[in-house]
């Protein structure tokens, strides 16, 4: 069967390029529905964008590279198309925009979209082979049980990274740049919870509070939740685009918290509390029991002279930590680098020494911030590769 365009995945990004690459498009997906981390983003209602997306937001070795896909498709763009489809939305925190009812209702209006641009969808369609010819590109799929060469002029590899494998996420992104000769940078899991191998943690499981976590490199201030493993919450798993194994992290446990003027004014007024109790009004209490034998918490506040105070609030400042690894691409919510962005041009996707192939979304080396700019780079790179698609036409 003969097509203009293949598509391989029914993701975020492939759906988005499928309903801009124009008729004689077929999008093909090994899983029984589409957009399926759609589905489960944002506890069921899908993070689709951020109000403040914009490069700053991503990794990259080429910071550059995401740009030009973005300056052309902006979060103001999908915005509009949510709001065509009668879709309702709200703003979470920090810019991010969640559907009000359910991540379902993107999932359908990218299929509804991809339809009427005159695009086909083919689910439980496996990917057996792919090869170049002469004329664009032959895959060989097992459908229904059965096998069928397609051909088409174009192919977009639109099949994510290894994050999440329950899902189905292999790294065929990976095998099919290695097969067009596509360099790769190197891939690790994003997003990610902090494990310790000592399970220090375990007896705070549950316990969250604001923090800021910060490397060398950068920090981020928002929860911070401690879980049987380690740690987790937003500013765990910001910081872990940016942490290598081996690496000191540092928590500081009231970013935003005067505790120090707290504690001196509270000594004045109620000297005979215990220092703990006191403690327990700004932190989760089972977080000061935790620390108590570490800090030397004890006594009462009558006893702590400034020095001793000033000591407590420096350290809960810069609490010191290494974690022993992260949880892997088990629970990941996207995969750090992928296919190198000098092989793609950075206005069509297309790459560079192969014509009429593309790569878009996850499997390239972009990865956003948590908080829907992943989903943003989706829609953007998804657009970019669809509409110089259906220009070359």
């Amino acid at each position: 069967m003969a097509y203009e365009t293949l598509i391989l995945g029914a993701g975020a990004a492939g759906m988005m390029c499928a309903t801009r690459s124009g008729p004689g498009t077929l999008v093909i997906d090994h899983a029984k529905a589409p957009g399926e981390k759609i589905r489960i983003s944002g506890g069921g209602r899908c993070n689709f964008t951020n109000m403040y997306a914009s490069p700053e937001n991503y990794l990259s070795q080429n910071p550059h590279f995401c740009k030009s896909a973005m300056a052309r498709y902006t979060q103001w763009d999908f915005i509009e198309l949510v709001d065509r489809h009668g879709i309702a939305w709200h703003e979470k925190t920090l810019g991010q925009l969640f559907c009000d009812g359910s991540a379902k209702q993107i999932v359908a209006m990218l299929v509804e979209e991809l339809k009427a641009a005159g695009a086909d969808l083919w689910l439980q369609t496996s990917i057996l082979s792919v090869a170049r010819t002469a004329d664009g590109f032959q895959v060989e799929v097992e459908r229904e049980g059965k096998r069928q060469q397609l051909t088409a002029r174009n192919l977009v590899i639109a099949t994510g990274g290894k994050s999440i494998p329950k899902m189905g996420a292999t790294g065929i992104a990976y095998d099919l740049a290695r097969q067009f000769d596509l360099p790769l940078t190197d891939t690790r899991p994003a997003l990610v919870p902090f494990t310790f191998s000592d399970d220090r943690f375990k007896p705070l499981a549950g316990v969250a509070l604001p923090a800021r976590l910060s490397n060398a490199r950068t920090s981020f201030d928002e929860a911070l939740l401690f879980t049987h493993r380690g740690l987790s919450g937003p500013s765990v798993l910001q910081l872990s685009s940016y942490w290598r194994e081996g690496e000191q992290i540092n928590a500081n446990l009231i970013p935003q918290t005067p505790l120090f003027d707290l504690l001196r004014s509270q000594r004045q007024e109620a000297g005979r509390k215990d220092l703990t109790t006191e403690l327990a009004r700004h932190l989760p209490g089972r977080l000061v029991d935790f620390l108590a034998p570490e800090l030397g918490l004890k006594g009462r506040l009558a006893d702590q002279s400034d020095a001793a105070l000033r000591d407590l609030c420096d350290r809960l400042e810069n609490w010191s930590l290494t974690p022993s690894g992260s949880e892997g691409y088990r629970t990941a919510e996207v995969t750090l680098g992928g296919i190198d962005t000098d092989a793609l041009s950075s206005k069509t996707m297309e790459a560079k020494t192969v014509p009429g192939l593309y790569a878009i979304g996850e499997a390239v080396d972009v990865t956003g911030w948590l908080g829907g700019y992943n989903f943003q780079w989706a829609w953007a790179s998804g657009v970019a590769a669809g509409s110089a698609i259906a220009a070359r036409r």
